[in-house]
Order: structure tokens, then C-alpha cells, then sequence
């Protein structure tokens, strides 16, 4: 058994215009979803996790922008064949949200261990890509968080027939009006591509 800690955070990183940044897992195709990640200590500050994670999983250095606890935690089940990280007996995690936003998209570096592709898309299609209902749920929170804005955009995306009836489009690629981004560069560790 693992010794991970089941507290961990989850990071809608998006833009003034919502549009939001999706990273598909390199251990399950198809599942994508914002940036996660556990505490590494019981003493560790949110804001540090998200912090940490942002920059391993995407290159991103969060401390440039504007990073917001959301004050939202869910509690979910674990997946069976992830409960291996966890100790003996642990099977639910509480998951706590937060929102990173830009100016507008920015390049992106993956860890090819953990994530195969990436790409920026406009919220209600990123809510709908997610495979994990409580991302997608919290980036659906993303237009009423954004005031007026937020208000232009879901008005812009339902008149486009963006309905949130609908699921997740497991193994999509990045579409029209999507800016995919390909992992390339060599920030930080050798990991990177």
C-alpha cells in the first residue's frame, strides 16, 4: 500500500474569457481534466499544493497569476485501481477547488509520465470533455464566478448548443475554435518534452 495522503486539490486553470486548459492523462487516453494533485504532507498549505502541481503538470508558474480558492471541497470515492497509493483501508478523498486565471492561453509543458496532450477550450466544452464529474462541475461554476463576463459567455456558449445534458466525448482531439497545445520544451526537469 501507498503512503499518498487523501486531501488534494483541483486547479481550473482559464482565461478572462473563460476558456479553460484540459490535460488528458497519459495512463488512461481520454480522461481529461484540469490539473490535480494530493498534499505531500498533512501540514502542507493548499495554496502550495496547487502551486507545486500547476508547475509539475503544466510548466505554469501560478505565483505570475491569479490563483482563488473557490471555498469548495467535494468528498468522492477513489477509484479501486488507484487505492494502491493510499494506505491500507482508505477510500475516499476530499478534493478541494481552486481557480488559476490568465490573461489568455499560454504554452504548456507536460510530464510525459502523467499527460499525453493538452488544450485550451471554451468552458462549456471543456466541462463536457471532463471524465471526472466533480471538474466538470466546478468548471460549470466558471460563469457565474466571472460576474458579467461569465454571463456574455454562457450566453455565447448556449447559443452555440452547448447544453450541459451532455457527457463527456471520452478520446476527443482539440476541434474548431480550440487551441491545442503540443508538449515541446524543456522547462524544468529532463521530464519534459
Amino acid at each position: 500500500m501507498g503512503t499518498k495522503i487523501p486531501v488534494s486539490v483541483l486547479v481550473v486553470i482559464h482565461t478572462h474569457d473563460l476558456r479553460v486548459l484540459l490535460i488528458e492523462r497519459a495512463d488512461h487516453p481520454g480522461f481529461w481534466q484540469s490539473v490535480t494533485g494530493s498534499v505531500d504532507r498533512a501540514d502542507e498549505p493548499l495554496v502550495q499544493t496547487c502551486r507545486r502541481e500547476v508547475l509539475e503538470e503544466t510548466g505554469i508558474d501560478a505565483a505570475r497569476y491569479e490563483l482563488s480558492d473557490w471555498d469548495l471541497r467535494n468528498e468522492y470515492e477513489i477509484y479501486p485501481h488507484w487505492r494502491h497509493r493510499y494506505p491500507e483501508g482508505v477510500t475516499r478523498n476530499t478534493e478541494h477547488v481552486f481557480g488559476l486565471r490568465l490573461p489568455e492561453p499560454v504554452p504548456v509543458c507536460l510530464m510525459p509520465r502523467e499527460h499525453s496532450a493538452s488544450v485550451w477550450l471554451p468552458w462549456a466544452e471543456a466541462a463536457n470533455r471532463c471524465f471526472s464529474w466533480s471538474n466538470a462541475e466546478a468548471i460549470r461554476l466558471l460563469p457565474a464566478r466571472n460576474g458579467a463576463l461569465g454571463a456574455r459567455a454562457a450566453t455565447s456558449a448556449a447559443g452555440a448548443g452547448a447544453g450541459e445534458g451532455a457527457g463527456p466525448r471520452a478520446g476527443t482531439r482539440a476541434g474548431p475554435g480550440a487551441a491545442a497545445v503540443t508538449a515541446g520544451c524543456a522547462v524544468g526537469r529532463g521530464e519534459r518534452r
